[in-house]
């Protein structure tokens, strides 16, 4: 008799749920038209609290919450003045750059604010009617630029509809779905495994499944764009996950298509194809992410040497593919 592996019999006991990192890459902090100028607010994403700032010109900023003089909590308390964010404690002022422009009270500035940012922050625009802020562990510049989609803006589309879900697991996980064929048969219930074409390039990958009915593009951790494509109408779902914490993220989507005259076809496939893409759709036997794979997301574990058979997508080239995302990290071969 061989030998039994033991280690797949008993190993799932020590697996941990995410033993990821936080990737690098954009990722959504904030709603554009959330912040007027002259607000500020706390956010809980990445794994710590930032505060995102709207200066009195209209640019927007995002740092780090603690003051680089004494460590005060700028969120609590601070204000914005001009186009800086002013501390509390002794009134010290930091651009959206993160260099420190004003101390009331100093005959002569710190000589390294006069050399570099002293407040990290991170690199930021906004597209899509979103506020993006730049991530890396390190602070490195960004690596490649957010795509365009000129569904967001176009006056021929609808103003496009957000949801968002909470969910117990990372974003890795998440995104993984977009390569695992199979689960859309027997978890979604498709009645067959959907052909697909895929191909990863960079910080993107490209996705083509059942003849362009389902269209995608995955750029970076963050942002996910699917067209879907039934009867000559297409609707946009743009995806643009947040991680929350290492264990935590915070699924948000927006929803747009043409505009159809109401009572049209045109109209009413469109409105399938929205409905479908999250929950069940009358007349559709299968479902969407919130009828069926939440569950999934937040009880399982993840295992760095799966299982797998010949029939499975391509689960571990897409997984090579973002370990790229996970710059400096010393436990990236383990995962």
């Amino acid at each position: 008799m061989n030998a039994i592996d033991k280690n797949i019999l008993l190993g799932s006991k020590d697996l941990e749920r995410c033993p990821f990192p936080i990737p690098m890459g954009w990722f959504f902090i904030e709603y554009s038209d959330a912040l007027k100028p002259g607000e500020m607010k706390i956010v809980q994403c990445l794994d710590q609290e930032w505060i995102v700032f709207r200066g009195e010109s209209g640019k927007a900023g995002v740092s780090d919450p603690y003051c680089p003089h004494l460590g005060a909590h700028m969120g609590q308390g601070g204000k914005i003045v001009g186009d800086h964010l002013r501390c509390p404690f002794h009134h010290w002022e930091y651009d959206s750059e993160g260099w420190c422009r004003a101390i009331p009270y100093a005959s002569a500035m710190p000589p390294i604010t006069q050399r570099q940012p002293v407040l990290r922050t991170l690199p930021v625009v906004e597209k899509y009617g979103l506020i993006w802020g730049w991530y890396h562990p390190t602070a490195a510049p960004p690596a490649w630029e957010l795509p365009e989609i000129p569904e967001m803006d176009s006056p021929d589309y609808v103003k496009p509809h957000r949801g968002n879900w909470p969910v117990q697991t990372a974003i890795q996980e998440l995104a993984e779905n977009g390569v695992d064929f199979p689960h859309l048969k027997f978890l979604h219930g498709n009645p067959d495994i959907p052909h697909a074409e895929f191909h990863f390039d960079g910080p993107n990958y490209h996705v083509n499944m059942m003849g362009g009915y389902n269209v995608g593009h995955q750029c970076g951790p963050g942002l996910a764009i699917f067209r879907f494509t039934q009867h000559g109408v297409t609707a946009t779902m743009v995806s643009y996950t947040q991680p929350i914490t290492r264990e935590k993220s915070m699924m948000r989507m927006s929803f747009t298509h043409k505009k159809h005259p109401e009572g049209t076809k045109e109209a009413a496939v469109v409105e399938k194809l929205v409905h479908h893409m999250v929950g069940a759709a009358e007349g559709e036997t299968s479902a969407g992410f919130e009828s069926v794979d939440m569950i999934i997301w937040n009880n399982k574990k993840y295992r760095a040497r799966p299982l797998l058979c010949d029939g499975d997508g391509p689960i571990l080239q897409y997984r090579a593919w973002f370990k790229q995302f996970y710059a400096g990290s010393n436990t990236i071969a383990e995962i």
